[in-house]
């Protein structure tokens, strides 16, 4: 598959402005590794094949589990996530999916037990960040695997 579109050199100043939104996000105070799991979930459910190459290998860089990345898709039957990532998770869907035009009641409700109101306006604001890179990655079809992170792996001991 050829990538089609070169969105930072044909439109700069709109992907400056995505990369400043995610300058942002990343000293929002949220924790690194929720944000990355966050955009994970949502490259999961749009089929993202880059973003999930790339997010994937950010999160195991951080030193995050295989056995909580394997889990991600049925993370609402694994125990291996904390409450507020559940919360954080099951917000992402629901803003990735807006099939009914809302969020369901509930599921503000669960978050916001876990958030507080600039959090979740950040979680928020990350979530439709990575549902609009996704968007782009699809459209200009960005080939996954090339990727790599930043940040070295963290090694965890026996």
């Amino acid at each position: 598959m050829e990538s089609r579109i070169a969105f930072a050199k044909v439109a700069p100043g709109a992907y400056r402005a995505m990369l400043g939104l995610e300058e942002y996000l990343h000293q929002s105070g949220l924790e690194q590794s929720l944000l990355d799991l966050v955009k994970l979930r949502g490259s999961q459910v749009n089929g993202c094949a880059y973003c999930i190459d790339m997010h994937w290998k950010d999160l195991r860089a951080l030193g995050e589990s295989e056995q909580r990345l394997y889990g991600l898709d049925a993370w609402e039957e694994s125990p291996y996530y904390s409450d507020r990532e559940r919360a954080a998770l099951a917000w992402t869907e629901a803003v990735t999916n807006l099939r009914d035009g809302h969020v369901r009641d509930e599921v503000y409700e669960d978050v916001r037990k876990h958030f507080s109101e600039k959090e979740l306006a950040d979680l928020t604001f990350a979530v439709a960040a990575i549902n609009a890179w996704n968007r782009l990655a699809i459209s200009a079809r960005t080939e996954a695997g090339k990727y790599q992170p930043a940040r070295e792996p963290v090694r965890k001991s026996a």
